[in-house]
């Protein structure tokens, strides 16, 4: 059983309908679809930082019947292996999300920030005042491709306000947690975030 409390869970739901709105916005704007690509952004190699994405996709996993849920397990065991073979080849790991079921992904409302916002362009100012821009998307950077004025999605504010709910949830004990840096693979083997037991 996870540990996320309701206020947080409902703050990180709606959080995560913003962003597929501002998706869905600039998707709009481009003409911009993944109907039909042959390529498969579940395959790419991302990092994820934060205890509340953590527990809140568990709380997408606990609602899962007991023979799906041990079947990610077993992908993400094997994700997790191969991951570190890439590794350690100095290579980008490029795996299936063990999530991933024929191109669909097995907790949908409750995939992660980057899996919401992957593929179109995007933009975001760090707390230093530098912007950064992510292009989006090989099948989006074909569409925009020549296109002087293309729209992106400002990332700042949802950074801003999953941070905030970072905050809100640990309090104090944000500062002697271990930081977190792990792949879906490894929040499914290693289960619910630990050490969290007493935060209500």
């Amino acid at each position: 059983m996870t540990i996320l409390p309701a206020q947080i869970s409902d703050q990180m739901a709606q959080l995560y309908q913003d962003m597929e709105k501002g998706y869905d916005k600039i998707a709009a704007k481009i003409d911009f679809s993944c109907n039909g690509c042959q390529d498969n952004c579940c395959d790419s190699y991302f990092l994820h930082h934060t205890y509340s994405e953590w527990a809140y996709l568990w709380e997408g996993l606990d609602q899962l019947p007991e023979d799906q849920l041990e079947r990610y397990n077993k992908r993400a065991q094997q994700y997790i292996i191969e991951a570190e073979q890439a590794l350690a080849a100095n290579q980008r790991p490029q795996v299936m999300c063990p999530l991933n079921d024929d191109g669909l992904c097995g907790v949908y409302s409750h995939r992660l920030m980057i899996c919401r916002m992957h593929g179109i362009p995007s933009a975001m100012t760090r707390p230093d005042g530098k912007k950064i821009e992510f292009p989006g998307c090989f099948r989006c950077q074909e569409i925009v491709e020549g296109n002087d004025d293309i729209p992106r999605l400002d990332r700042t504010g949802l950074y801003q306000r999953l941070v905030k709910i970072e905050l809100d949830w640990l309090g104090d004990r944000r500062r002697v947690l271990p930081k977190v840096k792990k792949t879906i693979a490894d929040m499914i083997v290693q289960g619910s975030p630990p050490f969290l037991a007493d935060i209500t």
